[in-house]
């Protein structure tokens, strides 16, 4: 779009777009600029303050002010050319001249400049129009005289340094005259016009200023040199003096030919060869920019008068001019002694001739004593190059911890240098980008590779990492990046090296898209420095990293450059001035210090030594852990045999031991450091309390194998917070860390991992991996879902291996915050520890003398208020009160108040949750532009004395962010409370949700939203250790009870609106709107959700409970007055909820990783309640016997009652599909309960959490709604009336679901009974209500599947019974299951799977057509099983295993799992050990109760001969099937999933016992 050619005042969005982006700031602001409709004026008005709040960085702010500026200026020099065009007639165009700041440089005339030469001509009168064109382009380009430009230096006098550069829009000093005759004066010219004319032309102008130039230094003796393309802003106003444009060059040899020419013609015949020494040759100086558009070069001429070339002469010169109207050059007519007079290059006045050639003698003598006096050798001083390094790496302190992280930018590493680059292997790098393409072969990422683990990348597959992870990767931090930026020579694939040229055009995107990602969303502000390491000749692409990283970072605090060799350095930094000043470069540079200097300075300041960390062995002694396999390992913290002892004694001072012990006691996590100065006697010795001698006595015995051997033990440690469980459990380890091999589980790893990692830990340098060591595992504030995954990768790996050790292979210590500490422990007494605020005497004593002994210290109680909590229990008085006294005098209404009342409230509220340093950074200020030497430094003190004391700075396990919280969740809670004054906690949080500047920030961002949802949604579970079942998030409910309910709904309408309108925000206010009966509003905010997800079956399933509760609502507050009207309403909302949860299944159905059931529960609840309501309908009154005929005659057939007839015309249909809607739900979850275990999932927080007998108990559950269903669907007197019709049917079979029966689930309920005699009656009753001869009288499938059924349930309960029909019998009643050519239930092919196991009585004869009904089955099972368990992990939906084989034949054969359990002793979670463990089989009276069968291995799979031929059987854990062919052993069970092996033990294995 051609804006250039209109006013800015006339510039629309789209003309502004295309200015802004020829000014070279990011697309992603030019786009937010142009949806912001900024056109020509509001261009004009814009300020920082809108563009900061636009999101706009600053250095990007800085180009576009400047930018607009130049813009500005421009449009006020064309309108007062316009308003004066009748002096000036040639700027009369100049407000039609494009307004762009453009890269033209303006030029210089021979009498504007620094000469007054008479006789010379105006380039502006004899310029042709195209040089007048050319200057008015170039006025566009006019600086704005309030800018202040950049100074930089000359280039060195005499200098042939190709690699020096000038930077475009930089300036010189100004034009300089005579000093000490050897430092050079200066004297510029633009020829901006000569550059653009012909050679002639060119040549004369050129020709003509440097011999005037040359003529007045010979003659006075002095050093000089001209420069051509740089202002003298003698005419052009608007140029800086000394700026910095350049020419364009043609040909370079025009210029050389030149002085060859007119030195000649110009010279008298004697002095020309003196002049042609004197006059050097053009120095040809490259001009860059950021943006280069065009090549351009400052021309320089030196000039030398050496004593002996010039002594006893004077040099005249006759000057060359173009004539325009002859087009020839001609000499001036006189020739004229010249002389520097200040900084102008003037003739000799004739007058004083005489007097200056005079002085000639006096001038060749001072000429002569200054040569001398330049000869003498100046000593410099070296500078301290060891300190500035020092200071420079670590960011100003004079030691090196890894606080700081480094990204090392390198190129080629010659062979000699490999000896000394050993400091970078103990830097914390992050990233390296290598432009060296042999670097893995023989360069420094091969010499890396020797000492550490990397990881490597091209720079478009890093930058597809870090952009597909968000948040980043663990990974990225716990192992270095190495990216070769230009190929690698060993690589097989397509990424090749590249020239440069190739290099910019293909990979350069990609380096500024890293370099951008790194900047702005993976690494914080100043926790890192990038290091240039230029170890060879340097390359346009090295200097290209450097200004990305430049500007990315706004400036070089936190960039410095290393370089041995000066030319390197010099190349590198000439081109990497175009950002940045020389003396800038200089400044955060290290120069000339040899490598291996530098080397030994870096490894004096690491604060341990270089000696190999080790770790225990199995025969007692330790081995070698070299670095590289330690970070293989990286989902590990590996704790060992030696930790710490690698540092220096002298390495802390008293003061740095006494920071380490007192962040311990304000309340950070203990480091191994801790306890380690504590051994050492160099700090004092850390409380060892009695949890923790009752956890080491746990761990003893279960090393000893006293308690029972499980592969993988549990040592869980639960703990009040605050309390010391997580020290606790470091002491374990720590004391442990000489005998067994510790590590500290990263949570932020999948348990996959974690697993592989430890198994290698496990068998690292032991020869006899079958006697090695147990494995000690720390797990912290673990979730449960990841606890268990992790338990079972562990169980399986130690069951492949087949250890038989009496040592646990694994031992988990669990460590877990949690309110009720004792509790838990009571639960599982014989692994667990509990650890409470509360002491025993002897702890107080204990507490009571580290206290007094650290106030002996000068440590101030208040810095270390955690402990002082601590010594007091945290009593709640006792808490008030010294927050009390730590708030006193508190600013209110300062930042760092209200930053700790946001953080407090999240502390508070959301379990381990914490705010990253660079979000609490962004809220007080602390931008980009602070001067700091540390970041933490800065943090601390810009807090108030009151927030240092309350804030603990930690950087969590799940986090690679350096993150804040308060030291304790019971002060974040009296802080709310005390500074809470008149605003409400829910004033507070919606002041947090509406802080821009928090949401905005990028670091840690994913866990600042999270923490938020957390703490609006997240509910309170005992599961994870909390207090009660809540039904909202403990902030919600304490708003609704301290406020009420209108605040809560109100602030999550607000997060709802602010965090992006996310749905399950609407979702909670539905729920709590209808929780709170206001039903309208519930529904509207379901609609909402549903709007967002239609698709998603929990907020499907949530519109469902808005109406079940809005019925039930409706139907206590019925009243005798309730209309027929009021009635049909009643109706009309519980259809609706039922329609709404079938949405919430078929939603459910097509969810893959996930199984949500709540739909088909909120169907039957609403169906049995509805039922219930129309009970109560006067039409469908009860009759004199108690049945509700009227109804079920309703319900069932097409009867309708006149009084209804019309009235519910609309809800007949739906009504009379009640009862097979019921139906159809209660055997979805009957299938469902018999297809999986019945533990409680916490995989989402559903709606029907709020029934705890649905989740706790569902078969009892199930029974329950079943039996409420059948109540209204029995009448005798229908039964008479329809004489046997189909009514008959249904009715019988309602008296079967009312005694208990009527679904697989509620009949395997029966096997569960404490009072098996009770059930076997109910049982035979259920019998009884069949046809007495089922072969005859044909059954529906479902009931001959619940028939047969009931017969085996009856087996195991009364095997005596004389209802029981006998096997063959049933196997007859099952044919049509695998002769009928149509699908049947699950439950069909299961029975299949239990009638036709090989019975030794009915069998004798083997039957191969039997084997066939069973693969059938088998495969039809495997098949439905896998459509029923989608995509959701087999840990989450475990199969459960109904029956086993047993001794016996017949239906005695059958043991049902329920009798096994019943001879497992101990409580609940030893028992369930047990069977995870796979000890259950070492107990004697089971053994004697199941039947162990023969089968083989082939490949990890397992087979089984049935009658004649194999069959596949499923192993519980398909690790424990042992590898290549063996026969086995193994306990048979039946599941929905087919044949499961337990137990497998190879045949010939002595501890395998055939029975």
């Amino acid at each position: 779009m051609d804006y250039q050619t209109l006013p800015v005042n006339d510039w629309d969005e789209n003309h502004v777009k295309c200015w802004l982006e020829s000014t070279g700031i990011k697309k992603e602001y030019v786009e937010k600029l142009y949806t912001e409709e900024v056109t020509g004026p509001a261009l004009m008005e814009l300020d920082e303050s809108f563009l900061k709040d636009m999101g706009m960085k600053g250095g990007q702010i800085q180009i576009l002010i400047r930018k607009r500026n130049e813009l500005r200026q421009l449009q006020g020099n064309a309108q007062q050319a316009k308003n004066s065009s009748s002096k000036v007639p040639d700027r009369g165009e100049a407000q039609r001249a494009p307004v762009t700041p453009s890269t033209a440089p303006a030029q210089s005339t021979a009498g504007g400049g620094s000469s007054g030469a008479t006789g010379t001509t105006s380039t502006a009168n004899t310029a042709p129009a195209s040089g007048k064109r050319q200057r008015r382009r170039d006025k566009a380009q006019l600086q704005s005289p309030e800018e202040v430009l950049e100074l930089r230096n000359c280039r060195p006098f005499r200098s042939q340094d190709a690699d020096f550069k000038y930077v475009k829009d930089t300036v010189l000093a100004p034009e300089s005259g005579v000093t000490d005759l050897i430092i050079p004066c200066h004297e510029y010219k633009s020829l901006a016009t000569a550059a653009v004319l012909n050679k002639e032309q060119l040549q004369s102008k050129f020709a003509s200023e440097v011999i005037r130039f040359a003529s007045a230094c010979m003659n006075i003796r002095t050093n000089g040199t001209i420069h051509f393309g740089v202002m003298d802003s003698v005419e052009d106003k608007g140029w800086k003096h000394g700026q910095i444009v350049g020419i364009k060059v043609k040909k370079r040899e025009d210029y050389v030919d030149a002085l060859d020419l007119y030195i000649e013609k110009c010279f008298c015949d004697n002095l020309q060869e003196t002049a042609r020494k004197c006059i050097h040759p053009p120095v040809f100086v490259e001009v860059i920019s950021k943006d280069p558009q065009e090549q351009r070069f400052v021309v320089e001429v030196d000039i030398e008068p050496t004593y002996t070339l010039v002594k006893k002469s004077c040099f005249e010169v006759c000057l060359p001019k173009y004539n325009e109207s002859s087009h020839k050059v001609i000499l001036t007519k006189e020739p004229a002694l010249y002389q520097r007079v200040g900084a102008k290059s003037e003739p000799v006045q004739r007058n004083k001739l005489t007097a200056f050639i005079q002085a000639v003698p006096d001038r060749d003598a001072q000429r002569e004593k200054a040569e001398l006096s330049s000869t003498q050798v100046h000593t410099e001083i070296p500078q301290d190059l060891g300190r500035k390094l020092s200071i420079l790496l670590n960011d100003g302190k004079s030691y090196m911890d890894d606080s700081l992280r480094y990204i090392l930018v390198t190129n080629r590493c010659e062979q000699e240098n490999l000896n000394y680059i050993n400091f970078l292997m103990h830097l914390n790098i992050f990233c390296v980008f290598d432009f060296d393409e042999h670097s893995n072969v023989s360069g420094l990422c091969s010499k890396y590779k020797e000492h550490h683990e990397a990881s490597s990348y091209f720079l478009q597959d890093f930058f597809n990492e870090i952009k597909t992870d968000t948040p980043p990767s663990q990974k990225l931090f716990d192992q270095t990046s190495w990216i070769f930026c230009n190929g690698r020579s060993d690589f097989l694939g397509d990424e090749k090296p590249c020239d440069e040229n190739t290099w910019i055009r293909t990979k350069k995107k990609y380096l500024k898209k890293v370099i951008t990602c790194i900047c702005e969303e993976i690494l914080p502000q100043r926790s890192f420095i990038v290091l240039f390491l230029l170890l060879s000749p340097v390359q346009k692409p090295l200097v290209d990293t450097f200004q990305e990283f430049y500007t990315e970072m706004n400036g070089m605090e936190y960039i410095i450059c290393i370089a041995e060799s000066r030319e390197n350095y010099g190349r590198w930094a000439n081109l990497a001035q175009a950002s940045c000043s020389i003396e800038t470069l200089e400044q955060r540079s290290v120069v000339g210090m040899k490598l291996s200097h530098i080397d030994a300075t870096v490894q004096a300041m690491l604060p341990s030594t270089a000696q190999p960390r080790h770790l225990p062995v199995s025969t007692g002694g330790v081995c070698i852990l070299p670095s590289r396999e330690e970070e293989k390992l990286y989902s590990l913290e590996i704790l060992c045999a030696d930790q710490c002892d690698d540092i220096k004694p002298n390495h802390w001072t008293e003061k740095q031991i006494q920071e380490i012990e007192q962040n311990f006691y304000r309340g950070r996590k203990i480091i191994w450091e801790n306890l380690w100065l504590a051994d050492k006697r160099l700090c004092g010795d850390i409380i060892e309390r009695e949890a923790c001698k009752a956890a080491s006595k746990l761990l003893d015995g279960i090393l000893r194998g006293s308690v029972l051997n499980y592969p993988v033990a549990k040592l869980k440690i639960f703990h009040h917070p605050g309390s010391g469980g997580s020290t606790i459990a470091r002491q374990v380890l720590w004391k442990s860390r000489k005998h067994f091999r510790c590590a500290v589980i990263k949570t932020l790893y999948p348990p996959s991992t974690v697993c592989n990692h430890v198994l290698a830990l496990k068998d690292y340098e032991e020869r006899e991996i079958t006697h090695c060591f147990p494995v000690l595992l720390l797990i912290e504030d673990y979730d449960d879902e990841y606890f268990e995954e992790l338990q079972t990768v562990l169980l399986e790996a130690a069951a492949t291996r087949k250890m038989n050790t009496p040592r646990p292979y694994f031992i988990l210590i669990c460590c877990r915050r949690c309110n009720d500490p004792e509790s838990l422990c009571k639960a599982s007494p014989l692994d667990t520890v509990a650890v409470t605020h509360k002491l025993t005497e002897s702890e107080k004593s204990l507490f009571n003398t580290k206290l007094e002994k650290l106030k002996q210290k000068d440590v101030k109680p208040e810095f270390i208020l955690t402990f002082v909590l601590m010594c007091e229990e945290f009593n709640a008085t006792y808490v008030s009160d010294l927050v009390a006294h730590t708030l006193h005098g508190i600013d209110l209404h300062s930042r760092d108040t209200c930053l700790m009342r946001y953080v407090a409230l999240l502390n508070c509220y959301v379990p381990n949750s914490y705010v990253s340093l660079s979000h609490c950074e962004a809220f007080l200020g602390l931008g980009a532009y602070t001067e700091s030497t540390s970041r933490v430094y800065d943090f601390k003190h810009r807090l108030s004395e009151q927030a240092r004391m309350i804030f603990i700075e930690l950087r969590e396990s799940t986090s690679y962010i350096s993150s804040v919280r308060i030291i304790h969740c019971l002060v974040a809670k009296e802080i709310l409370h005390q500074l809470s004054g008149n605003e409400s906690q829910s004033q507070l949080a919606m002041n947090l949700i509406q802080e821009k500047t928090l949401f905005e920030n990028r670091f840690g961002r994913e866990e600042f939203i999270k923490f938020i949802k957390h703490l609006f949604i997240r509910r309170d579970k005992r599961s994870r250790g909390d207090n009660t079942d809540t039904l909202f998030s403990p902030f919600i409910e304490h708003v609704c009870e301290a406020e009420d309910c209108e605040k809560a709904i109100a602030v999550l309408k607000a997060a709802y609106e602010l965090l992006g309108k996310d749905p399950f925000f609407a979702q909670q206010v539905a729920r709590l709107n209808y929780i709170n009966e206001k039903f309208e509003d519930a529904k509207h905010w379901a609609e909402v959700a549903k709007g967002h997800l239609p698709d998603d079956s929990f907020i499907l399933d949530t519109e469902g409970q808005v109406y079940r509760k809005w019925f039930s609502f409706t139907v206590d507050k019925m009243t005798e007055e309730d209309t027929p009207e009021m009635v049909i309403e009643k109706i009309e909302i519980a259809l609706k909820a039922m329609k709404c949860f079938r949405a919430a299944q078929q939603a459910a159905k097509a969810e893959r990783e996930i199984m949500n059931n709540a739909g088909f529960h909120g169907e039957v609840e609403v169906g049995c309640r509805l039922l219930r309501f129309l009970s109560t309908v006067p039409v469908f009154r009860r009759s004199p016997e108690g049945e509700y005929t009227e109804l079920v005659k309703y319900l069932t057939t097409d009867y309708i009652p006149e009084e209804i007839k019309r009235t519910w015309g609309r809800l007949h249909s739906r009504l009379k599909g009640l009862r097979q809607n019921l139906y159809n739900a209660l055997e979805w979850i009957s299938e469902e309960l018999s297809y999986f275990q019945t533990d409680k999932n916490q995989d989402k927080d559903d709606e029907s959490d709020e029934k705890e007998e649905q989740i706790y108990n569902p078969r009892k559950w199930l029974k329950r709604q079943s039996e409420v269903y059948a109540k209204y669907f029995i009448s005798a007197s229908l039964i008479e009336e329809s004489n046997n019709g189909p009514e008959t049917e249904l009715i019988r079979r309602m008296s079967i679901y009312k005694n208990g029966g009527g679904n697989v689930t509620n009949i395997l309920s029966f096997l569960t009974d404490k009072k098996e005699n009770r059930s076997a009656e109910k049982l035979e009753r259920i019998l009884s209500l069949y046809p007495d001869n089922p072969l005859r009288d044909r059954l529906e499938d479902n009931d001959l599947i619940n028939y047969i059924l009931c017969h085996i349930t009856l087996a195991c309960l009364a095997p005596g019974s004389a209802k029981l029909l006998p096997l063959q019998t049933l196997r007859e009643l099952s044919t049509r299951f695998f002769k009928a050519k149509r699908p049947f239930p699950a439950s069909a092919y299961f029975l299949l799977t239990l009638l036709y196991w090989p019975d030794e009585a009915l069998d004798k004869d083997r039957n191969p057509d039997k084997d066939e009904i069973l693969t059938s089955a088998l495969q039809t099972l495997k098949r439905l099983c896998d459509i029923k368990m989608k995509d959701v992990p087999t840990r989450k939906r475990r199969i459960y295993t109904h029956f086993f084989l047993g001794k016996g034949y017949g239906l005695s054969k059958i043991v049902q799992k329920v009798k096994i359990d019943k001879l497992i002793t101990g409580p609940l979670d030893e028992r369930r050990m047990k069977w995870l463990h796979g000890t259950v089989w070492n107990i004697p009276r089971i053994r004697d109760s199941l039947k162990r069968v023969s089968g083989w291995t082939e490949d990890r799979n397992l087979f089984i001969y049935g009658h004649k031929k194999k069959l596949p059987i499923l192993a519980l854990h398909r690790e424990s099937v042992p590898l290549g062919n063996e026969n086995v052993t193994f306990y048979l069970g039946f599941s929905f999933n087919g044949l499961v092996a337990f137990n497998i033990e190879v045949e010939n294995d002595a501890a395998c016992s055939r029975t």
